[in-house]
């Protein structure tokens, strides 16, 4: 959900975390020029068509080459050893060549109130027109948001009007956790940002946060 907490949340664990780094959704939004507008006359920022998906595998992929050819990668010592990746942003969970990657999947949610008061403080580029977040951000907040609801894989939904600190107590926890279940442990890791080719290589832990 915009305004969650997603990007601070993500800030706060590598800070936190060891030889930890963090890919941003919002880094690969097309140029403006290349944005659909609706018939309301609303750039339509909140969907997947909006974001270079591709690039973004494409940078997913290139970290997990060179960590798995990192000198550590073939003997991870301890946890702090085990390089991690978080990828955050607002679509993660509903582009299918990711549904593969993750090891701990983190969804915030804030209700309307909130998202929207939170939303009126921000300053972007472009600004919201008049009456963009009621007729586009939350209507697809809302659709994408029932488009995860079928996923397989298990997703952790946060309170994101819980304080900073609780939030980032309670993944924080949950991560230290998940990182000695794989210190040692292997599993399929995809490797060519397309969902197609597969190899058993250490499981690097890489994150999810939508």
């Amino acid at each position: 959900v915009t305004n969650g907490g997603k990007t601070t949340l993500a800030k706060n664990l590598q800070k936190h975390l060891p030889n930890c780094s963090v890919i941003s959704q919002d880094d690969f939004f097309k140029p403006e020029s290349e944005i659909e507008i609706d018939k309301n006359g609303f750039l339509q920022y909140d969907v997947l068509e909006a974001l270079n998906m591709e690039k973004m595998m494409c940078a997913i992929s290139c970290w997990v080459e060179r960590s798995r050819h990192s000198p550590v990668s073939t003997d991870w010592e301890s946890a702090e050893e085990v390089p991690i990746l978080i990828v955050e942003g607002f679509l993660l969970f509903n582009y299918k060549p990711l549904d593969t990657i993750w090891n701990r999947s983190y969804f915030l949610t804030i209700p309307y109130e909130e998202c929207k008061r939170r939303r009126s403080t921000r300053v972007y580029e472009p600004p919201d027109p008049p009456g963009y977040f009621d007729g586009h951000v939350w209507p697809m907040y809302l659709k994408h948001r029932q488009e995860i609801e079928d996923v397989t894989w298990q997703i952790v939904y946060l309170d994101g009007t819980k304080s900073e600190e609780d939030v980032f107590s309670q993944v924080y926890e949950d991560l230290v956790q998940e990182l000695a279940k794989q210190k040692f442990k292997y599993c399929p890791v995809e490797v060519d940002g397309e969902g197609t080719a597969r190899k058993m290589v250490h499981c690097i832990p890489k994150s999810g946060i939508a």
